[in-house]
């Protein structure tokens, strides 16, 4: 249910991003999956739309540390398309200069840094950049990646630092293919609290934009956001199971209960055709399509 709270304007500018997300990584899929791009290792956003579109209408300028499927972060909170097909296809004016691909997103003019390749090592070094600058910081994990010990380590020197940032875990219950309660038989909302503010909530936009909004002055704080992928961990495939739910479907569905479902139309269908012929632009100056 979308909340009073949340004027037109605000719901229309959360759907906008999510389609951008959405229909930047689809079109990448049909792109790589048509071998028209090198085949590096790519993660994907694709059902895990709304983490970043909702967050980023409530930390604008935020300095951010992602790790894999940081496509949705980038593009979330003002990053060049562009630039970002740029960077996928390997070239000097992508947004990271070409070098850092699908797995390392690198933004400066968003204050978004790169991640360096070590499953969770943006928290560490993500609460150190807090501590030092004293900048709000965002740092997005996995749930798997939320299990390492330096990143438990790190949330409790946050803790104690009172390091203005917030942890972000984007809870799809899989380690690769290793269900959750395979590996560990705790929350990290629970577990990794340390004293501070937390959460364990939905992918449901208008909840994480409420608890956003709530813990935006309490920091440092942490937010598990149970998700889904709608796509393998790495590349393109599908893992052979049904997704618990559609937030996607679920989300447009409730703003067409708003009354807003004819502009939410508009929007999706823009969206798809601007970006499906950002794609072909930038292929086709490359003379790859």
């Amino acid at each position: 249910m979308i909340p009073e709270s949340i004027d037109t304007e605000g719901v229309l500018e959360i759907f906008r991003k999510i389609c951008l997300i959405r229909y930047f990584e689809l079109n990448l899929k049909k792109v790589y999956d048509a071998g028209l791009m090198p085949k590096i290792p790519i993660y994907l956003s694709v059902g895990q739309e709304t983490i970043a579109a909702a967050l980023s209408m409530i930390y604008k300028g935020a300095s951010l540390f992602g790790q894999h499927r940081g496509h949705g972060i980038y593009l979330a909170f003002g990053g060049s398309p562009a630039q970002l097909i740029d960077e996928l296809l390997g070239l000097p004016t992508g947004c990271a200069g070409g070098m850092g691909g699908s797995a390392s997103i690198q933004c400066p003019e968003i204050k978004m840094f790169g991640h360096d390749g070590l499953m969770g090592t943006q928290v560490p070094i993500g609460v150190g950049y807090a501590i030092g600058t004293g900048q709000t910081t965002i740092t997005f994990m996995g749930d798997a990646s939320a299990e390492e010990g330096y990143v438990l380590g790190a949330i409790g020197y946050a803790a104690t630092k009172k390091a203005p940032i917030l942890f972000v875990v984007c809870d799809n219950g899989l380690s690769i293919l290793t269900k959750k309660d395979v590996r560990r038989n705790w929350n990290m909302a629970d577990h990794a609290g340390f004293g501070i503010a937390t959460m364990d909530i939905t992918d449901d936009p208008w909840e994480i934009i409420r608890t956003g909004k709530l813990f935006k002055d309490q920091l440092p704080a942490l937010i598990n956001i149970q998700t889904n992928r709608e796509l393998w961990h790495a590349g393109t495939g599908r893992d052979g199971q049904p997704n618990e739910f559609n937030r996607f479907n679920v989300t447009k569905n409730e703003i067409a209960m708003a009354g807003l479902g004819t502009e939410a139309d508009t929007i999706e269908k823009e969206m798809e055709i601007s970006i499906e012929t950002l794609w072909n632009q930038r292929l086709q100056l490359t003379g790859r399509l």
